[in-house]
C-alpha cells in the first residue's frame, strides 16, 4: 500500500500527510481515447458500457494554484457517466479537446485517457499555492459544477458562466483513488454521514434543488402538486423529499410495484405505476401522446383533485410530451435531462395557449449545492444510496445505472476499503436513525 494511501486510511494528522509524498500514478475507473469508436454505428441500447469503462493506473497531473488534490473516499455513478462512457451524444473526448484549447492549466485535460466521475467525499491531501480556505486535511464532498471564476456571470449565478461538469467535460473525476477539484467545488462533509452516503448527494441532491426550490427553477411553493417522473431515481428521490420539505404534495410516476412501496417511503403522497396506465419507455406518436397525457391527468385528479402545478422531468424524450400536456394552465415543466433521448417532441398548443412554462436547468451552483447538503445535515435529505461497488466494479455499477436495473444512487467505494466509514457525528447520526438516512437500504 502506498504511503499516502495507509495514511488517509489511517486518519493521519495534516502535518504527517503534508510530508508524505503524493504517488506517480494512482487507481481510476477511465476511458480510453482508443475505445472511442468501440460503439460505432450502434443503437444506443446495444452499448454496454462495461466494455469501455476500464479501472487502471492514470498519471497523477499537477495541481493548478485554485485546486486541491483530494483522496477519494468514494464516489457515486450519475447518468453523466453513461453517456460518456457511450461516446453520446458526442465523444467525451471531444469536450476535453474543447477545454484544452483555452490554454494554460486547462491543457492538463487532454489526455488519451478521461477519469469518470462527478461525485466525491473525501480528505484533502494537497492544496494549490493559491487556496486559502480549505487546507490538508479537511473532510469535503466535491460538487460537480466547474465554473470560471474569472467571468463576471458567475458571481450572478455560475451556470451562466462557460461552466464544465467535473468528470464528464473535464478530465481527474472523482471515481478514482485520487481527484483534481477547484476550490469553487468543495464544501464540507456533513459529519454523520458515511463517505458512500456523502458522496450521493452533490449532483443530484443540487440539481434537485436548483429545479424545486431555488431562485433560478419552477420556485415550488407551499401546497404546490409535483409530478415526478422516475420517483425512485437518482435525481427522483430527491425531489420527492423536498417536495414533501417544502409543504408539497409529490406525486411519483414509477415503472414497477416495488419502485411504488419505494417511492411511498420516500414521501410520495400519490405513486402511479406508468405500466398500469399503458406508458412505456418510448415515446408514442402524437395522437397517442395525447391519449396516454390524459389518462395519465385523470389518475392525478381522481386522488387529488387537480393538475400539477410543477412536472419535474429529467426522462426526456419518452416523457416531455406528456409532460407538457399534464401541467396545470399556468404551470411548469422543469427539465435537465433526457435519460431517454435529447430530441423532444410536444403539441406546442398545450404550452402557448394555456399559459404554461418550460425551465431549463442544468446542475447547480455551490450555494444550492451547500443547501442540499445543509438539508441533509439538518437531517431532511437522505443520500437516498441504494447499492454499493468497489472501485473495481465501476463499469457494473454504471451498466446498472444505464438499463435503470437501480433505484436511488448507486455508490461506488474508491479508497474507502469498505462501507460505513467517515462518520466524525456519531451522536447525530444515531438521532436521526439508519431509517432516516437511508430508507432505500432499510426497505
Amino acid at each position: 500500500m502506498e504511503p499516502m494511501t495507509e495514511a488517509v486510511l489511517r486518519g493521519a494528522d495534516p502535518d504527517e500527510l503534508s510530508g508524505l509524498p503524493v504517488p506517480e500514478d494512482y487507481l481510476a475507473a477511465h476511458l480510453r481515447q482508443e475505445d472511442a469508436g468501440v460503439f460505432m454505428g450502434m443503437d444506443s441500447a446495444a452499448k454496454d458500457v462495461r466494455q469501455s469503462v476500464r479501472v487502471g493506473r492514470v498519471p497523477m497531473p499537477e495541481l493548478a494554484p485554485d485546486e486541491v488534490l483530494v483522496a477519494v473516499m468514494a464516489s457515486s455513478v450519475n447518468y453523466n457517466t453513461v453517456w460518456s462512457a457511450m461516446f453520446e451524444p458526442i465523444s467525451t473526448f471531444d469536450a476535453l479537446k474543447r477545454l484544452a484549447k483555452g490554454g494554460g492549466w486547462d491543457a492538463r485535460h487532454d489526455q488519451p485517457y478521461h477519469v469518470l466521475g462527478s461525485d466525491a467525499a473525501g480528505v484533502i491531501v494537497r492544496t494549490g499555492s493559491g487556496v486559502r480556505r480549505w487546507h490538508v486535511g479537511d473532510h469535503v464532498s466535491v460538487s460537480p459544477v466547474v465554473a470560471d471564476t474569472e467571468d463576471p456571470r458567475t458571481h450572478a449565478d455560475s451556470l451562466l458562466s462557460d461552466m464544465q461538469a467535473w468528470g464528464y467535460e473535464t478530465n481527474f473525476g472523482g471515481m478514482a483513488h485520487y481527484a483534481v477539484v477547484r476550490t469553487c467545488q468543495l464544501m464540507p462533509k456533513p459529519g454523520h454521514l458515511s463517505w458512500e452516503e456523502a458522496a450521493c448527494i452533490p449532483l443530484c441532491g443540487g440539481t434537485a434543488y436548483r429545479m424545486l426550490v431555488g431562485e433560478h427553477g419552477a420556485r415550488m411553493k407551499q401546497g404546490d402538486i409535483v409530478l415526478i417522473w422516475g420517483a425512485t431515481g437518482g435525481l427522483g428521490s430527491f425531489a420527492v423529499q423536498m417536495v414533501k420539505n417544502g409543504g408539497g404534495v409529490p406525486v411519483g410516476v414509477v415503472s414497477s410495484e416495488h419502485k411504488a412501496e419505494l417511492a411511498r417511503r420516500l414521501g410520495c403522497d400519490v405513486v402511479i405505476n406508468r405500466q398500469e396506465i399503458g406508458i412505456g419507455s418510448q415515446p408514442e406518436p402524437g395522437a397517442a401522446t395525447v391519449k396516454l397525457a390524459k389518462r395519465l391527468g385523470r389518475a392525478i385528479r381522481q386522488e387529488v383533485g387537480e393538475d400539477p402545478h410543477i412536472v419535474f422531468d429529467y426522462i426526456g424524450r419518452a416523457t416531455f410530451g406528456m409532460s407538457v400536456i399534464v401541467a396545470r394552465r399556468g404551470g411548469a415543466v422543469v427539465t435537465c435531462g433526457s435519460s431517454s433521448g435529447f430530441e423532444h417532441n410536444y403539441d406546442n398548443r398545450y404550452l402557448w395557449m394555456n399559459l404554461k412554462r418550460i425551465v431549463g436547468s442544468h446542475g447547480m451552483n455551490l450555494a444550492e449545492a451547500t443547501e442540499a447538503m445543509r438539508l441533509s445535515r439538518l437531517g431532511k435529505l437522505s443520500p437516498v444510496l441504494s447499492a454499493v461497488y468497489p472501485l473495481a466494479e465501476a463499469g457494473e455499477a454504471t451498466r446498472l445505472v444505464q438499463t435503470n436495473g437501480h433505484t436511488g444512487k448507486v455508490g461506488v467505494l474508491c479508497m474507502a476499503p469498505e462501507e460505513g466509514l467517515g462518520v466524525t457525528d456519531p451522536q447525530l447520526r444515531a438521532r436521526l436513525g439508519e431509517h432516516t438516512l437511508n430508507p432505500l437500504r432499510s426497505a
